[in-house]
């Protein structure tokens, strides 16, 4: 299989371990992942990849951005791009009244990582 057939998930978390988990699990289950920890570093890899199927970002980020911030220009740059949030904190999210947390999943931390695959594999249908 070459690389530009794998589905290709950005995973935005500032939480090292938990990056590192949802990087080691999606990667096992076939997905070629790459990882921001903060806004910025998901801003400069939003601009420089062509490619991406899926983003699963967190809510509460570092440096005042929300997850919510990264995913609305995101979304409009590029309107095929799936999201899905995860928070310790869910109903911030919805409280946010942005359209897209009408649409994408949100998952509440701590959460089932066959749970996120499932989800993942209904949006990449």
């Amino acid at each position: 299989m070459s690389e530009d057939a794998l589905d290709v998930v950005l995973i935005v978390e500032d939480d090292p371990s938990i990056l590192m988990v949802l990087s080691d699990y999606l990667s096992g289950e076939g997905y070629r992942v790459l990882q921001a920890e903060n806004g910025e570093q998901a801003f400069e890899i939003l601009a420089s990849k062509p490619h991406l199927d899926l983003m699963v970002t967190d809510f509460r980020l570092p440096g005042g951005i929300s997850g919510v911030q990264i995913a609305e220009p995101a979304v409009k740059l590029r309107p095929d791009l799936k999201v899905v949030f995860i928070s310790g904190y869910p109903q911030e999210i919805r409280e946010t009244d942005s359209p897209i947390t009408r649409k994408a999943p949100i998952l509440a931390k701590p959460f089932d990582l066959d749970e996120l695959q499932s989800i993942i594999k209904t949006l990449l249908a």
